[in-house]
């Protein structure tokens, strides 16, 4: 599949819900798309792309309230968004797959991870909080949305711009309580999960080492001079980590292992001896 090949966009019936998709045809193992909150799916594919296009089959989805997808009730709050995703690879996907979520994307696909464990391959969190205690500060104050923004919704969702302040403070309203996974629940994350992260995120760099240090086939990857849009701002050196995450699947054997010990000995002890 070449880079600009067209995918197949369109809008497909989610157990209920007109939902818009998008799909690029390719026969290798399944990659999900998740992008941020307040965001849409061409906001950030572009920048992924590079990375799983080629071996990959791509599929990704705007969310209810976001992009070209439409309003229902419950939009906004992180398990209502789960099971969308979960109903997304049980009837579209039809079955496990990787997930590549950035902002609110990776929360929902760590949300999967810990419900579902059984439809997630792996998964790549792009600049991903795991509790709303994070030190994210959300902003009180009015709503103010660009004339961009408006002409872009007015044109695309078909709940046009009438609404979109109100899915905007909906948003803001959430994300001061939730999401509100534990360190715990984030231990149950057998598969490989990828952290990667700007090193100016707006929550806590000590917040993303406990995330990655919860997770039992973790991996970190901090990209020097980058914000929130980590994904955007140096979407080169991210692609490679990427692309390097998926060539080597297997459990990371180091040298030194810290957090790795136990497993790394586990793995060891069964290697034929030379």
């Amino acid at each position: 599949m070449l880079a600009d090949a067209d995918p197949r966009t369109g809008y497909i019936d989610l157990r209920g819900h007109q939902v818009w998709t998008k799909e690029w045809e390719n026969n290798g193992e399944p990659v999900v798309l998740l992008h941020g909150g307040l965001s849409k799916t061409e906001g950030f594919d572009w920048a992924v792309l590079p990375a799983v296009e080629h071996d990959h089959h791509v599929y990704a989805y705007d969310r209810t309230a976001h992009g070209h997808t439409g309003i229902r009730d419950g939009f906004y709050h992180f398990d209502f968004q789960t099971d969308e995703a979960i109903a997304f690879l049980e009837d579209v996907v039809k079955g496990p797959a990787h997930l590549i979520g950035w902002s609110d994307g990776g929360i929902i696909s760590l949300m999967v991870a810990i419900k579902r464990p059984d439809l997630v391959k792996s998964i790549v969190a792009i600049g991903t909080n795991y509790h709303y205690d994070c030190g994210l500060s959300i902003e009180e104050g009015p709503i103010e949305i660009s004339d961009e923004d408006k002409a872009w919704f007015e044109a695309n969702s078909p709940d046009g711009s009438a609404r979109l302040k109100e899915v905007i403070q909906k948003a803001f309203d959430v994300w001061k309580s939730e999401p509100n996974m534990t360190v715990e629940q984030l231990a149950t994350i057998t598969c490989p999960v990828l952290v990667l992260t700007g090193d100016d995120e707006p929550f806590s760099n000590h917040h993303t080492i406990d995330l990655y240090e919860a997770l039992p086939n973790g991996r970190l990857a901090i990209v020097p001079g980058t914000s929130h849009h980590v994904i955007r701002e140096r979407s080169d050196l991210a692609c490679i980590m990427i692309e390097d995450f998926y060539q080597r699947p297997g459990y990371p054997m180091t040298k030194s292992p810290r957090l790795r010990a136990a497993r790394t000995a586990e793995l060891q002890a069964h290697l034929p001896s030379e």
